[in-house]
């Protein structure tokens, strides 16, 4: 029992003792001493070349930002078109206090893009360095820097994800060929994990669809998982079937890995034809082809499309036409805005007459 309680005494004191040592402590305050400043860029005049995207391109130093304290320092790099940075885009970020970043070719072609830079034409495009520490605190801004850039023209940026229908009971059959113009993409909506997509389905003996990201191959797929209702994305799905022929209104959302098929009653309305027209068509009517398994879904391959604004309107007439204020994908309405068209390039079109849905896709 003695031993005990003199155990119990040690235990004490040091409890006592380490209480005093927590109350004697001080509190560190970290302060800002000196922003990074940006020392280096590689080249005051860069000459972008499309022939070789991988090469190294660029790259840029600074002085390390100080504080009062030795500490880990995180750094974003950003660019702008303007020397006040009225639209700073982010083209990078490092961790553990690295004060250097490379970047290759068709990187900074891309970056280029974002700050409205045209292709073919020597620019300034300016950068600076911001650090902080931890939860973004902190912040010191580097100086401001510039070099002179001539970027190549390259494809629209486009960062979206598309999906595409695949099956007997869908348009496009099971022929997943990259060249297959039939697959066409479902929907995009503003959650990027849910699409949707309206429009004919078959019924019948071994006759279902599935959904993939990139036509010519399987590596990603969504297909019927443990029962209606719910996908599965392990590669052993099952086919999504639908109870009869018709038309159905379908949304998936690949996060919760669930999908719905609602029957919607058969379209009335039919076309003849359906175009784009506007200043992206150089004001002419560009001929979609309307498909052979849904007479409601139009598609065009490779049309080469100006900066500019267009519509889609059927039977070459303003009769009847659809547009909203939304680039590469959207729900065009009835006598609605001009679809905006921001940069020239190739574009694969897929077009919905029963919905308005269309999705504009810039060819790699």
């Amino acid at each position: 029992m003695k031993k005990y309680n003199f155990i119990k005494f040690i235990l004490g004191v040091f409890v006592f003792l380490g209480l005093t040592s927590c109350d004697d402590r001080e509190l560190i305050t970290i302060d800002s001493k000196s922003a990074p400043i940006l020392i280096d860029l590689s080249s005051d005049n860069l000459i972008l070349d499309s022939k070789f995207p991988t090469n190294q391109a660029l790259t840029i130093t600074w002085s390390a930002a100080t504080y009062s304290v030795p500490v880990e320092v995180k750094y974003v790099v950003e660019i702008s078109s303007t020397e006040d940075f009225s639209n700073p885009v982010r083209l990078g970020a490092t961790t553990q206090s690295q004060n250097y970043v490379s970047y290759s070719t068709v990187e900074i072609n891309e970056a280029v893009k974002k700050i409205g830079l045209v292709p073919d034409v020597s620019q300034n495009m300016y950068f600076r360095v911001t650090s902080y520490l931890g939860d973004d605190s902190l912040y010191q801004v580097s100086n401001v820097t510039h070099l002179k850039i001539t970027p190549y023209l390259a494809s629209p940026t486009y960062e979206f994800t598309d999906l595409y229908l695949i099956g007997n009971a869908a348009i496009g059959n099971w022929d997943n060929q990259a060249s297959n113009a039939s697959l066409v993409p479902l929907l995009k909506t503003s959650d990027t994990s849910k699409y949707t997509f309206t429009g004919l389905f078959k019924s019948g003996t071994d006759i279902g669809f599935k959904i993939i990201k990139n036509k010519g191959d399987w590596g990603v797929q969504y297909g019927l998982g443990a029962s209606a209702g719910l996908l599965s994305n392990d590669g052993g799905s099952g086919n999504i079937t639908v109870p009869s022929e018709g038309y159905y209104k379908f949304t998936i959302d690949i996060t919760a890995l669930t999908y719905t098929l609602e029957k919607i009653s058969d379209p009335v309305a039919t076309y003849n034809n359906v175009s784009m027209y506007g200043t992206s068509t150089g004001s002419n009517d560009i001929q979609l082809t309307q498909s052979s398994f849904d007479s409601h879904l139009w598609i065009g391959t490779n049309i080469h499309l100006n900066s500019g604004v267009f519509k889609f309107r059927a039977n070459n007439a303003w009769d009847v036409n659809w547009g909203t204020n939304a680039e590469f994908y959207g729900i065009g309405v009835s006598g609605g805005a001009d679809i905006p068209l921001t940069a020239e390039w190739d574009y694969n079109i897929y077009f919905n007459d029963l919905t308005g849905a269309y999705t504009v896709i810039p060819v790699k």
